[in-house]
């Protein structure tokens, strides 16, 4: 069995991305909602991707953007989540072990969290909510 390296490199990033969203597009309950939001711009959202795991896990500093603002009208609920970080789980383990893919996990379930909490907050109080 070969062993499974940290990820590190840009070229490691992108193997998680496209792993990942290759299991989320056929996902039976998540594949429609992304290709509904997404429709055909799925290589900018990759690309966006790279840059946001890039950044956050082997420090390239090239994303910019505000990760909740494209989620905050997404028709989903705990579950949907739930399910998001279960291939996300099952791709980094696949393919990485290490610090960096157990900071992957854990950012991963904390932005899942977070964006459940806010999705909420934003359905209770959408005059609230602040860009």
């Amino acid at each position: 069995m070969s062993r499974r390296p940290d990820i590190a490199t840009p070229e490691h990033i992108r193997l998680l991305v496209d792993s990942f969203y290759d299991k989320v597009r056929v996902d039976p309950m998540l594949g429609g909602i992304f290709s509904g939001v997404i429709q055909d711009r799925w290589p900018a959202h990759l690309a966006k991707m790279y840059t946001f795991w890039g950044t956050v896990l082997i420090g390239e500093q090239s994303y910019q953007g505000a990760p909740f603002r494209p989620h905050k009208e997404l028709p989903v609920q705990q579950d949907h989540f739930d399910r998001w970080l279960s291939l996300f789980r099952t791709t980094v383990r696949e393919h990485f072990n290490g610090p960096v893919a157990d900071l992957a996990l854990s950012n991963a379930e904390r932005m899942a969290a977070m964006f459940m909490e806010r999705i909420a907050f934003h359905r209770a109080h959408p005059e609230r909510f602040i860009q």
